[in-house]
C-alpha cells in the first residue's frame, strides 16, 4: 500500500482469531524490500489486565518471520479515544482494527465505539469484518459524487489511490462505483432544469472522471440513489474483499442527528472497510485528539 510507513494493529485479546493482525502482515509482508516494509505497531487497550505475555508472543514470533515490530498496552478514558491517542504517540499513518458488531439495543442507546473511532480517528482506517482472503479478490472503491458537500471532492482521489494500491498488493481486480443523484434530487429546481439536460450533464461529469482516473467502462459502475444503500449492494454483487470509502467525519451532535455515510455502510457491508478522510478533516482531528 502506498506511502503507509507504520501501521498501528489493535489487538484484541477476546478475539483469538486476530484478523487484524492478519490483514497487517499482509500489507507489511516481509517480501517487500526493506525500504518499503512497514513497521507494526501492537495496541491493546485495557486498563485492567495485563498482557504482556501475549504481546511479547507476538512480539517475538512476528521478529522471526522479518516484520519490525513495537508493542504497547495503554487506556485513556475508552476504546476510541486510546486508539487515536496511540496512533499519534507512534506517528502511524494506518489503524488496523478487527470490527466487534454492537447488539441493535445497544446501539440503539449508545454510539458504537467502532462508529466512534471512525469520527476520530485521523489516519486511513481498516476495519477487518471477514477472514476472506484478500488474494485475487475484488477491491471496491466508493465515490459519491452526488453528496452536496464540497468536502467529498477532494476525497475521489484518495479513495481511488488505496483502491489501486490493494489491488495491486492482492493482485486483485480494481471496481469503482460511481453514485450520483436522480435528476429529481440533484436538480435545483425539477420544473426548470430538464431530465434530459441533467443527463447529458451527469454523462459529461462521468466521461471526466474516467478521463482524468484512466478508468475503463467494465470497472466503472454507474448507480443513481443514495450511497449508503447503493454500497454494500454492489459490494455484494461483486463480492468484494475490501471496499474502500470517504467520510467527511462529523462528530458531535450533527452526527448524531444526521449520521455519517460511514457508519451506515460499516454495519451493512461483508466486506472489509478502509476509510479515508479529507486532509482538512484530518487537520481539525488531530487538533481535537490534542485536547483529549
Amino acid at each position: 500500500m502506498q506511502a503507509i510507513d507504520n501501521i498501528l494493529i489493535v489487538i484484541d485479546p477476546e478475539q483469538p482469531e486476530m484478523l487484524a493482525l492478519q490483514r497487517g502482515r499482509l500489507i507489511a509482508s516481509p517480501d517487500r524490500p526493506d525500504a518499503l516494509k512497514p513497521k507494526l505497531h501492537l495496541l491493546v487497550c485495557d486498563e485492567k489486565d495485563d498482557h504482556s505475555p501475549l504481546l511479547d508472543q507476538l512480539r517475538s514470533c512476528l521478529s522471526e518471520d522479518g516484520f519490525v515490530i513495537s508493542t504497547q498496552q495503554a487506556w485513556h478514558k475508552n476504546l476510541h479515544q486510546t486508539i487515536t491517542i496511540a496512533q499519534q504517540a507512534s506517528g502511524c499513518d494506518l489503524v488496523i482494527k478487527q470490527h466487534r458488531a454492537d447488539n441493535p439495543l445497544k446501539k440503539a442507546l449508545l454510539t458504537p465505539e467502532d462508529w466512534k473511532l471512525l469520527r476520530c480517528c485521523s489516519a486511513p482506517l481498516l476495519m477487518v469484518k471477514t477472514d476472506k482472503p484478500w488474494k485475487g479478490g475484488k477491491i471496491l472503491a466508493a465515490v459519491d459524487i452526488g453528496n452536496a458537500e464540497r468536502q467529498h471532492d477532494t476525497l475521489h482521489g484518495s479513495i481511488l489511490q488505496y483502491g489501486s494500491a490493494l489491488a495491486e498488493l492482492t493482485h486483485g481486480e480494481l471496481h469503482v462505483l460511481y453514485a450520483q443523484p436522480s435528476p429529481l434530487v440533484s436538480a435545483a429546481d425539477p420544473g426548470f432544469q430538464p431530465e434530459q439536460e441533467i443527463q447529458t450533464h451527469h454523462r459529461k461529469d462521468q466521461q471526466d472522471f474516467q478521463a482524468r482516473y484512466g478508468i475503463t467502462d467494465e470497472r466503472l459502475h454507474v448507480v443513481e440513489g443514495a450511497a449508503d444503500i447503493l454500497i454494500p449492494q454492489l459490494a455484494g454483487d461483486l463480492h468484494a474483499v475490501v471496499t474502500v470509502i470517504g467520510t467527511i467525519a462529523r462528530t458531535g451532535l450533527s452526527g448524531a442527528l444526521i449520521g455519517n455515510t460511514a457508519e451506515i455502510v460499516l454495519d451493512a457491508l461483508e466486506s472489509d472497510v478502509l476509510v479515508i478522510k479529507p486532509e482538512r478533516v484530518i487537520e481539525e482531528l488531530e487538533e481535537m485528539i490534542a485536547h483529549f
